[in-house]
């Protein structure tokens, strides 16, 4: 199985990349690490952590999400609910619901989850958004637990990764590994960096 290192980017969507760079960056903290584009396109990376990133793509004619609760069930096409973002300690946690409260962002109350405590508000973007510090001794990726009243058969085999279920793949030799050029070369080009 491949060995993975944590999320590279999540890739958002606004309409206002203005108001989304004033809130991540200059509200929140998170350095603007990277940005990409031309008229009418832009994709923007702001950093989280050594190794995570949040993406935005600035669509003109996207409009901010409708608000609803985090985890509220809704019918029809969806695949996003929201996106917690991790912070060191406690305090943090109540940092960022303090400096959301006084941009009148109205976050949450801090929630006690047991495993995590959780402060829950949503961006310029409308997109749901929760601050999250995992409670010392209680991390469930260290001690696995499934207490869902209900759980499928297939639940039911365990946490880790269940052999025989898919096609065994062919690698592809080296010799035909090949890479194309997108976007982000751009990113590496001296003579484009606008900051410079």
């Amino acid at each position: 199985m491949p060995k993975y290192c944590g999320v590279n980017h999540l890739a958002m969507v606004t309409g206002d990349m203005d108001s989304t760079i004033r809130f991540w960056r200059d509200l929140l903290g998170l350095r603007l690490v990277a940005g990409l584009g031309h008229p009418g396109y832009r994709h923007y990376f702001f950093e989280i952590s050594p190794t995570d990133l949040l993406a935005f793509f600035e669509w003109p004619e996207a409009k901010p999400l409708p608000m609803r609760d985090h985890g509220y069930p809704v019918a029809g096409p969806i695949g996003f609910d929201h996106v917690s973002i991790g912070v060191e300690t406690e305090t943090d946690l109540w940092e960022v619901k303090d400096l959301l409260a006084a941009a009148g962002y109205d976050p949450s109350e801090v929630i006690h989850h047991g495993f995590i405590k959780s402060v829950y508000a949503f961006d310029p973007n409308g997109i749901p958004i929760e601050f999250s510090f995992s409670v010392p001794g209680a991390d469930p990726r260290h001690t696995p637990a499934m207490a869902d009243s209900a759980p499928s058969r297939i639940c039911l085999e365990g946490p880790d990764p269940q052999p025989g279920h898919w096609p065994k793949p062919t690698p592809t030799p080296p010799s035909q590994r090949r890479d194309y050029p997108g976007e982000g070369k751009d990113v590496l080009e001296e003579d484009r960096n606008k900051w410079k």
